[in-house]
């Protein structure tokens, strides 16, 4: 009796064990299989968005370019019917026609990723940051320190350069900032992006559901990126990427 409690115990633990086991293989392939299609569906919402930009880039540079040029070329034509004393007039409203024309191409370029390739990730990134100079802040700095990898993934540039681009973008509406740099560091195997502004700053607790941060953690997480976004009521934002280059 003694050795056949002893076998049905020890059939018992066996079972038990094996049970465990199998339940926490099924567990982790269900998890592998939920990030699996998490990253899918991600991949497809920045495919989507990318070409959602590009074709608005070239909506403005073919569209709205155009338009604005026709717009200074009748005013051309018209300072030229006016006599001399009107003609200082047109002064100020040709010169914000240059400026809008050549800000929406500017702009068009930032929207379309295949120009982005061409140009380069730091380029993009130092070319953005001219444009808004132009438009907002007192200045707009670009420091590189460390010697420069090539990615592996040149889609990684592309995203890369959008969540600078969203961080940005939310200076620009949100921060009242006037100053705003971003420093790119290349160490052997990372590379440690890192942008602040000093503008008005929030509580990113109470805005961590917002769609913009949302955004761009969704952005690293897709290229397995460590994300984070300091910031406090009047003290500025600051945005950390730890990007792996290997």
């Amino acid at each position: 009796m003694i050795a056949v409690l002893v076998i049905v115990t020890s059939l018992v633990i066996l079972f038990f064990v094996v049970f465990l086991k199998r339940k926490n293989r099924i567990l982790q392939e269900q998890i592998m299989q939920k990030q699996a299609f998490e990253a899918e569906i991600a991949q497809a919402q920045t495919e989507t968005q990318e070409q959602t930009l590009k074709n608005i880039g070239w909506e403005l540079h073919d569209n709205i370019g155009q338009l604005l040029s026709f717009a200074n070329m009748q005013l051309s034509i018209l300072k030229m019917q006016v006599s001399e004393d009107v003609k200082p007039k047109f002064k100020d409203t040709t010169e914000a026609l240059k400026d809008s024309l050549a800000e929406v191409r500017a702009l068009s370029k930032t929207l379309n990723n295949e120009v982005v390739l061409n140009v380069g990730f730091e380029k993009s990134v130092s070319n953005e940051l001219n444009r808004l100079k132009k438009m907002k802040f007192n200045s707009a700095e670009l420091t590189i320190t460390g010697d420069k990898v090539e990615f592996k993934n040149t889609k990684h540039e592309i995203i890369l350069f959008r969540i600078i681009q969203e961080f940005l973008s939310n200076s620009v509406k949100y921060s009242r900032a006037n100053n705003i740099n971003i420093h790119l560091n290349y160490q052997p195997e990372n590379l440690i992006i890192t942008a602040k502004d000093d503008g008005i700053g929030f509580n990113v607790e109470e805005a961590e559901k917002g769609s913009g941060l949302i955004n761009m953690k969704s952005r690293a997480n897709l290229i397995h990126a460590q994300l984070e976004i300091l910031s406090k009521p009047n003290h500025g934002v600051a945005l950390f990427i730890n990007y792996p280059l290997i």
